[in-house]
């Protein structure tokens, strides 16, 4: 099962070519928008780069060799070993489930020697990565036979079902949306989506029992943050505030009151874009809406120009969750949508997210640099 691999044929490229055809512009701007990340959280913590600014610095660091070491590394490979990689991943959630850290009331992380790691960030990107392995075999024609959406199904609702007992509604919702992308993309017709929407809408008043208090008081206050100003609304309405109150260039860095005053809650992860248009005002904010825009233009541009088909559902899913780590954030800390936990890409702080999103544009850039290896899909499903 994790050995066998399609026939292949495409150019063995050179370690030296294989450098040449990395997107050297994507990597500019994910160190950009990293460097911004440092910035704020130097901001942060006052003018000093501890707790928070040098740990990352180092993190990216490391992130930076895992990234270029997995976009040298043949796709084919990835290919091979996605099952494999999916299926470690669930034995670290169920590991977590057995014998997880507890922080801030939820057991999410587990040690292993001297790293702390959080299994579910990794899924993330294991998840695409085996939705891409899956579908690569497929035609349009078995993709829409419901003997051939049973394994997928089951793939993701495994991983969302664990993380939800963690609890952690965020990773879970990323999990269930970015698959969705992947099932859209590998050629599932849209009635069927419409189909489970309308089964999830009939089963709200069954998952709003099953929520957690804390859960529950999230969308309450999401509806209506003045209901408990002080308490479980306290962090929205104070976003609001700075966000308002940095106008169109801001207060300058390290400036921001909300921030500086420790008004803002979370201001090193969660918060972290609040902060952020605080300082730096609407032109700072959308200098970093256009960064991201440029960073899912290309690769939006890398999957497509791949030649197989396993390239560009990888590239797309990786795409795909970039875009609602950035959506999640923003739209949470503007008001649009509930509180849940997700962090900023490359700017908030933490150690397990950032490599996720490094470890996913490592294999993106794999994508980009093996873009004319040609798999056959061949007849069936997986081996």
């Amino acid at each position: 099962m994790f050995g066998a691999i399609p026939d292949s044929h495409g150019p063995r490229l050179s370690l030296g070519r294989k450098l040449c055809h990395l997107n050297w512009g994507l990597l500019f701007l994910i160190a950009l928008i990293a460097s911004i990340g440092f910035a704020m959280l130097y901001s942060a913590a006052e003018g000093s780069l501890e707790p928070w600014a040098g740990k990352q610095i180092v993190r990216f660091g490391i992130g930076c060799a895992i990234m270029v070491v997995l976009a040298l590394t043949d796709i084919r490979v990835w290919l091979r070993w996605a099952y494999l990689v999916y299926a470690v991943l669930l034995v670290l959630l169920v590991g977590v489930e057995v014998a997880g850290m507890v922080g801030m009331g939820a057991r999410r992380w587990i040690v292993l020697g001297p790293i702390t790691l959080q299994p579910s960030e990794l899924m993330k990107i294991g998840l695409v990565l085996a939705l891409a392995r899956y579908f690569h075999r497929l035609d349009e024609d078995q993709v829409n036979r419901l003997y051939a959406l049973l394994p997928p199904l089951l793939m993701v609702a495994v991983p969302a079902a664990l993380v939800l007992r963690q609890p952690d509604l965020g990773t879970a919702t990323m999990l269930v949306a970015g698959s969705a992308v992947l099932f859209f993309l590998a050629g599932v017709r849209w009635w069927k989506f419409v189909l489970v929407a309308a089964l999830g809408a009939a089963a709200v008043p069954v998952a709003w029992n099953m929520l957690h208090d804390y859960q529950r008081q999230r969308v309450l206050t999401f509806l209506e943050p003045e209901r408990d100003p002080l308490g479980a609304g306290y962090h929205i309405i104070q976003s609001k505030i700075a966000l308002g109150s940095g106008g169109m260039f801001g207060k300058g860095f390290m400036q921001g009151s909300q921030s500086q005053l420790d008004f803002l809650p979370e201001k090193q992860t969660d918060f972290i874009f609040t902060m952020l248009t605080e300082e730096l005002g609407l032109a700072g904010g959308l200098f970093l809406l256009v960064l991201y825009a440029l960073v899912i233009f290309c690769c939006y541009a890398i999957a497509l120009r791949s030649r197989n088909q396993f390239g560009r559902l990888l590239g797309l899913g990786v795409t795909a969750t970039f875009f609602l780590y950035a959506f999640i954030n923003m739209a949470m800390v503007m008001g649009v949508l509930p509180v849940v936990g997700v962090p900023l890409p490359l700017v908030s702080y933490g150690g397990s997210a950032l490599i996720t999103l490094q470890i996913g544009f490592g294999l993106l850039l794999s994508v980009s640099v093996h873009r004319d290896v040609w798999i056959s899909r061949g007849p069936g499903m997986p081996d």
